[in-house]
């Protein structure tokens, strides 16, 4: 008998997430995936899982959820509060959640985005190879609502013994590395200097698709404007405001705005767990 989970609280945006569906950027479709691919892996290891077996992505204020049979989880990414049943539980570690009781992973304490892995993982249709949801082309399933049932696959054997894990934690500064982008020259020299000096801070109105930031606008070097051309994971680009917005696994495919500078892949983790208000220093790498 397949394991359900029912969502008895869906938080401010819960999604399935697991390593994405990369290479579909030429049909219009992003990579998606979880956006702390790396808590994301260790959560599925602490539990036996494969290490992108899919997960819950929670943003800010967390979920609860009530398994139909007995369940063992691991809650990790943004530090935050976890019971069972009202009682405290482990954070990081795995939780046994006995059937008909409420898993509840509270608000982030720190960081953005925390997931909710599973033993057996979350056993969502998959789209494109993937269950990610996408929240620009809506491919994938929809955002968790509640009441909501998710199914879980079966355990490939018994939840490991607990160990200690590295979890890394949201950073009080980010600061990304950056290597010139195909339109630099759009920008005048000074708007260069400003870029890999300046202060910004993270805009509230960030999100999967994109980190927006706060800040000196970045003043351009050619006027008008661009054909739409391809886009890429990190890629910085910076719309007529001028404040820097980083994409991120949702992105558009496509745009007209030119990169001033694109951040390695390895980097992109600590900017999924960037609180608004988070000082950003963009450095050359």
């Amino acid at each position: 008998m397949t394991t359900k989970l029912t969502a008895v609280r869906s938080g401010a945006l819960t999604t399935v997430q697991d390593a994405g569906r990369p290479g579909h950027a030429h049909l219009g479709v992003p990579r998606s995936g979880a956006l702390d691919a790396p808590a994301m892996r260790l959560a599925n290891r602490l539990l036996g899982n494969a290490s992108d077996a899919a997960v819950l992505e929670t943003t800010l204020t967390g979920c609860a959820l009530r398994p139909d049979q007995d369940v063992t989880v691991v809650v990790g990414g943004a530090p935050c509060p976890v019971t069972v049943d009202g009682r405290p539980a482990a954070w990081g570690a795995p939780v046994r959640v006995p059937a008909g009781s409420v898993l509840d992973v509270g608000a982030a304490t720190a960081g953005v985005r925390s997931y909710v892995a599973v033993a057996g993982g979350v056993a969502a249709e998959p789209v494109l190879g993937s269950r990610s949801t996408d929240l620009l082309s809506g491919l994938g399933p929809a955002p968790l609502r509640d009441g909501d049932v998710v199914a879980v696959g079966t355990p490939a054997g018994p939840v490991p013994a607990p160990v200690a894990a590295p979890w890394a934690g949201p950073p009080a500064e980010l600061v990304l590395p950056v290597r010139p982008g195909p339109r630099a020259d759009w920008f005048t020299a000074a708007a260069l200097r400003t870029f890999t000096s300046a202060a910004y801070r993270v805009s509230p109105h960030s999100n999967r698709i994109g980190l927006r930031t706060e800040g000196p606008p970045l003043e351009r070097a050619a006027a008008g404007e661009l054909p739409s051309e391809g886009m890429v994971l990190g890629a910085v680009q910076v719309p007529p405001d001028g404040r820097p917005v980083l994409f991120l696994h949702d992105h558009p495919t496509t745009g007209g705005y030119p990169v001033v500078a694109v951040v390695p892949e390895p980097a992109l983790a600590a900017a999924a767990q960037a609180a608004a208000g988070t000082p950003v220093r963009f450095t050359p790498a």
